[in-house]
């Protein structure tokens, strides 16, 4: 009983953790307009500004993606829990009070580094505390409530200014340390410690073998799609609306806002899906095949109302509802010493990969136009991802307490 409700409070604290992790996630997204044009910037400089922030956020995802995946075998994933949250809250207080574009510059790659390590930790903690038949209950608790942290994110930007919008995220992370003493190292993590001759947390051995490097790859490619839908179709969802031909202006935050409702849904689905039919692998496959189906609803549909397109949001946020599915498919994939560095990187290069994915699309549109040239991006996307999937083994009830050796 005392094992269960130690259990149980790990989960609520991970599951907090994300929620404060995808506020500060999204926050940028919809406070950016109203913060730059705070600092003096407007029209195309405005723009080149925001692409310039978001990209050094994503760039200081993917280096503390790897940081703190590192520090997640050798130290302790309960460290890296906190410590993540801990950095990315005071660089969110931080960047409610720049005056500057460089100053912006520097509190978002901080931020981006803090966010890196959160959703890995406790996803890892999660994995190994948990019987192997249940444990995809438990990641799909943290992420389906993990995802609300957007809509709050939505809802408080909308009403509130954005340096109030920052304080709040900040705040909020702050709050969440004093729930430290919820976390406890997993027993598998405890038997690691003891093997002082096996390599912890050493990233060059994924390259080391080939095996292991392919099953890599391969779990970063199953995230794309979800991504892609994310930082393309819905973050710039106002620029689809009018090549839709739509009256009424689309905003950006109300967008995020239902696709992320959606994404909630859609992980809760996910997570139960893949607990009945006991497959991560089939799962996967229908939340493509309804990305795909959605995708192209989405795209070439014009003329629609601002409701319809409220919806589509929704529904495209549903079908990209596989991300804790995705990221417990990476977390079972490889050895308890090297367990953290995985489940720390792997979504942090699907976020990094929407800087690719934006700059493809991008350089499509100008000679495809704004529709076509997401839907070949999106296409590429979820073709990488079904291969991918095609290519691992079902992870499901996988027995996680073992080592990779070089």
């Amino acid at each position: 009983m005392e094992q269960r409700k130690r259990l149980n409070l790990l989960i609520i604290v991970a599951s907090l953790g994300y929620f404060v992790d995808i506020y500060d996630l999204i926050v940028f997204n919809v406070v950016k307009n109203e913060s730059l044009q705070a600092l003096g910037f407007s029209g195309l400089e405005l723009k080149a500004k925001e692409i310039l922030l978001f990209n050094l956020q994503m760039t200081g995802m993917l280096l503390g993606g790897i940081l703190w995946g590192i520090m997640g075998d050798k130290r302790g994933r309960v460290s890296v829990l906190f410590g993540s949250i801990f950095l990315y809250s005071i660089a969110n207080l931080a960047n409610a009070y720049v005056t500057n574009i460089n100053q912006y510059a520097i509190t978002r790659f901080i931020a981006g580094i803090g966010l890196a390590g959160e959703l890995g930790a406790g996803i890892t903690l999660v994995a190994e505390n948990m019987k192997r038949e249940k444990r995809g209950y438990g990641t799909m608790i943290i992420v389906t409530f993990g995802a609300l942290g957007a809509v709050v994110a939505s809802l408080v930007g909308k009403n509130f200014g954005w340096q109030a919008t920052y304080i709040v995220g900040g705040c909020m992370g702050l709050a969440l340390l004093l729930l430290r003493a919820g976390a406890y190292e997993s027993g598998m993590y405890q038997n690691l410690k003891e093997h002082t001759n096996i390599k912890k947390g050493n990233f060059l051995t994924l390259f080391k073998r080939s095996d292991l490097l392919l099953k890599y790859i391969a779990c970063i490619l199953i995230g794309l799609p979800i991504w892609f839908s994310i930082g393309v179709l819905i973050n710039l969802s106002n620029r689809f609306g009018e090549a839709l031909g739509m009256v009424e202006k689309v905003n950006v935050a109300d967008s995020v806002m239902y696709a992320y409702l959606g994404l909630s849904a859609g992980d809760l689905v996910s997570g139960l899906l893949s607990q009945l039919l006991k497959s991560r692998k089939k799962v996967v496959f229908i939340y493509l095949a309804l990305s795909f189906i959605l995708m192209v609803i989405y795209l070439f549909n014009p003329n629609v109302s601002i409701d319809y397109f409220k919806v589509m949001c929704f529904l495209l946020g549903f079908a990209a509802g596989y991300w804790a599915l995705f990221v417990t498919i990476a977390s079972e994939q490889f050895g308890t010493n090297i367990r953290s560095t995985v489940t720390n990187t792997v979504p942090n290069f699907v976020r990094g990969a929407v800087v690719p994915i934006t700059l493809s699309f991008a350089s499509l549109t100008i000679a495809q136009g704004t529709i076509w040239a997401a839907f070949i991006v999106g296409l590429f996307c979820l073709i990488l991802a079904f291969l991918a999937t095609l290519y691992i083994k079902d992870s499901f009830s996988k027995d996680l307490n073992y080592f990779e050796i070089d």
